[in-house]
């Protein structure tokens, strides 16, 4: 098992006008009277301990007064915009229980804990600073992956809506070894596949930690899927390995299970039908693509020296020269998603 280390810290890439009316087109733009750095004008705080008294790494903040109202407002509107549109007729009933603020990692984020006090249901969303590659990740699970992203920009401020699961370093530790065999080998799939995903559109960092386990019923067994919620190593990342997830150690037990209950052939065969459900998910969503992929070519997502290793790389694996002769890390994307389509159409 190859341990990679991902850049711990990276600077932050502002929104361009091309990414703005890309945002603008595809209804992600917003307007809230909250920003990011609003909240950072705590007055106090605590830690926030699991169930077993560990430290999550977040903390709980309190607000003076008079700030906290005018915050609380702020943030039911926020819900309101995320879930029904702005549609506030609903707002007395809606109660802001608690903001966190996560200390660990890059994206630093606030968590929100909004509950209607009619019924006690909760849910979270989460706020953090606008970069144009967590934006970039975000758009790309949503057009390539079964999965739709909710979130909203509004100038330098990220809100993004709560993906429910199960933590994958959690998981690991606490739910696999009450999984049976069967369970096993649907988690070994679905590793295989989540894998394809995540060096298909460039996604790195994909540490345990970084995405979620979602158990799902149904009438007569439980199946897993596995999903990201981290998306701030986006097309940075130099070393294509880093955007692997099974060379992860955190990963280990995943690529593990994958070696125990997967021959050679199934792993090729998973790989294959998960590329093939993204490259027609990429033909239904042509404009869009085409559209994002433009912004992301216009935006500075990386470092020059990541850029020329990962080019490099990929060329050395695949052999296709759009890879070497690509200059940004949009123009990589769009090579490796042509490369997609133009084999998968090959093999029709």
């Amino acid at each position: 098992m190859t341990q990679q280390k991902a850049q711990l810290k990276k600077q932050y890439y502002p929104i361009n006008d091309t990414l703005k009316s890309y945002l603008v087109k595809y209804k992600r733009m917003t307007k809230t009277r909250v920003f990011y750095d609003d909240l950072l004008r705590f007055q106090g705080s605590i830690v926030v301990f699991d169930k077993e008294d560990k430290d999550t790494l977040w903390i709980r903040l309190y607000y003076n007064e008079f700030e906290r109202i005018e915050i609380d407002n702020s943030l039911k509107k926020i819900y309101t915009l995320l879930h029904s549109d702005g549609d506030d007729s609903n707002n007395d009933h809606l109660n802001v229980d608690n903001i966190d603020f996560c200390t660990f990692g890059n994206s630093k984020p606030f968590r929100v804990k909004i509950r209607n006090i009619l019924n006690d249901n909760y849910t979270h969303f989460y706020i953090k600073k606008a970069d144009a590659s967590r934006i970039f990740g975000l758009e790309l699970e949503h057009i390539i992956s079964p999965n739709t992203i909710n979130f909203l920009v509004y100038e330098d401020t990220l809100i993004e809506e709560h993906i429910v699961g199960i933590p994958g370093d959690v998981f690991l530790e606490e739910n696999l070894i009450e999984c049976n065999e069967h369970e096993k080998t649907q988690l070994a799939k679905e590793f295989v596949k989540f894998n394809e995903r995540c060096m298909i559109g460039l996604l790195g960092d994909m540490r345990s930690y970084n995405y979620v386990v979602i158990p799902i019923y149904d009438f007569d067994q439980r199946i897993f899927k596995i999903r990201a919620i981290d998306f701030d190593q986006q097309s940075y990342e130099g070393s294509f390995k880093l955007y692997k997830p099974h060379l992860f150690k955190e990963n280990y037990k995943f690529s593990e299970l994958v070696q125990e209950k997967l021959n050679p052939k199934s792993v090729i065969q998973y790989q294959i039908e998960e590329r093939s459900v993204i490259v027609k998910r990429l033909i239904d969503t042509k404009a869009r693509l085409r559209r994002l992929i433009d912004a992301m070519k216009s935006t500075r997502l990386a470092p020059v020296e990541h850029i020329q290793q990962l080019q490099e790389e990929i060329y050395e694996m695949t052999h296709d020269v759009s890879f070497k002769n690509a200059s940004s890390m949009g123009e990589i994307v769009q090579s490796a998603l042509d490369f997609m389509i133009r084999n998968y159409k090959m093999e029709e």
